[in-house]
């Protein structure tokens, strides 16, 4: 009896260790979450303190992205994974080990926060390098729906769920003592990955000599002359633009002065859209690839934005909740499709570099977008910009469709191929 389809990637060992680490490392990463804030807090951190440890994080990432991407098709993709897990594991048990020697300061906890955001630079372009060496292509949109399903559930809900217990039960100390564990154990998982992508390039073998410039410039020219590609990151920036700051910054006053709720209820809201796109990439990972592909992720990502432009002007819960439920879902169904269209026809020895770029340009405008909802919001009435973000995001599908001309596009690269029908 064939396995679900969902399921096939665990056929493949390399891939049952490799996703067991992430799961392990992505769970750690939502601990941190938390461990981190209450830290902070237990030093007599206040919220500007805990702002620049934030930020630290964040700047790692945004930082070293693009380098991430460079060495994930220049140094084998194994090494590098365990090696950023590795790295991880030395600065979180380096924080862990301070504190509870009572030596901790703030600046600690922001160099940690930095270390790993450079560590997430490098971890996840090498990740979706590594997949297409691991698995055959029919199981690549499985593995792609199986991440988007375990990370709102780990990273999102149980990681923090767990912190939370730790420091409330114990301390500060010893949840950030728990994330080292994870780390720990996720090392250990790693190297138990066979010896693939011990080389770097489409073919295994040594590429020529050439400068990290030379390899962005061939990264960026490689996203320039293809249409599908370009206009989908040109898409991804503008809803990133519209949509993070309106949903991460404006959403709360909308709980309070429209729904009289608090901050249970905006916690709960962010629940539902994790349900959502934990359930979304659940039942992607559970069908085959669509003939149309493009076209579904465009009318995903854009239909499924609707519903925004409706939240400013709800008064009811359950329709709030419903419009972020579809959003959620929808982003992901986009997403998994995305993640393994990047996978199945960018060039390998290019693949560390384009996933990189799409990381890059969406992370970029998140701290812009979140910047300018604040301001926007005392010149605008808030359901004006929620109005505005739901309406451009699909405006915008319409326009990157045409423009890099999808439908012909999908039909003529189909990836539906007869033997992945076979297997399914």
């Amino acid at each position: 009896m064939p396995a679900p389809k969902a399921l096939r990637p665990f056929i493949h060992r390399e891939y049952r260790v490799l996703i067991a680490a992430l799961a392990i490392s992505i769970f750690g990463s939502g601990m941190w979450a938390v461990a981190m804030v209450y830290q902070v807090i237990h030093l007599g951190g206040g919220p500007l303190e805990l702002s620049l440890v934030a930020a630290a994080g964040s700047v790692g990432l945004v930082a070293f992205v693009l380098a991430g991407g460079i060495a994930a098709d220049r140094v084998p993709q194994r090494r590098l994974i365990i090696a950023v897990e590795g790295a991880n594991l030395a600065v979180i048990a380096a924080v862990s080990g301070l504190a509870m020697a009572g030596w901790l300061q703030l600046w600690h906890v922001a160099a940690g926060a930095f270390v790993l955001g450079v560590g997430a630079a490098f971890f996840f372009p090498a990740y979706s390098a590594i997949l297409p060496r691991i698995l055959p292509a029919e199981d690549l949109l499985a593995a792609n729906g199986m991440e988007g399903t375990m990370r709102p559930v780990l990273q999102q809900a149980a990681g923090p769920a767990v912190a939370g217990i730790l420091v409330a039960a114990l301390s500060p100390s010893l949840a950030v003592t728990g994330v080292a564990a994870c780390h720990l154990l996720a090392f250990i998982v790693l190297n138990f990955l066979g010896q693939h992508a011990l080389a770097a390039g489409a073919d295994g073998g040594p590429r020529p000599k050439s400068s990290l410039v030379q390899d962005l410039r061939e990264g960026v020219s490689y996203t320039i002359r293809t249409p599908w590609l370009l206009w989908t990151l040109i898409w991804a920036c503008i809803s990133v633009l519209f949509l993070i700051g309106p949903i991460e910054v404006l959403l709360p006053f909308l709980v309070r002065d429209q729904l009289g709720g608090d901050s249970s209820m905006f916690g709960f809201l962010l629940a539902v859209m994790g349900v959502g796109a934990a359930l979304g990439s659940l039942v992607t990972a559970s069908l085959r690839l669509p003939r149309r592909y493009l076209t579904v992720m465009m009318v995903s990502w854009g239909v499924g934005s609707l519903p925004i432009a409706a939240v400013g002007l709800m008064d009811n819960f359950w329709l709030m909740a419903a419009a972020l439920f579809i959003w959620g879902a929808t982003g992901s169904v986009g997403m998994v499709i995305w993640g393994t269209l990047l996978q199945r026809r960018v060039p390998p020895h290019l693949l560390g570099r384009i996933s990189s770029l799409d990381f890059f340009v969406s992370l970029a405008l998140m701290p812009v977008s979140m910047a300018l909802a604040g301001p926007a919001a005392e010149v605008l009435p808030i359901w004006l910009i929620f109005l505005v973000a739901g309406v451009v995001c699909p405006v915008m599908a319409v326009i990157a469709s045409a423009a890099a001309r999808m439908p012909c596009d999908e039909l003529a690269h189909p990836l539906d191929t007869a033997a992945e029908a076979a297997v399914s």
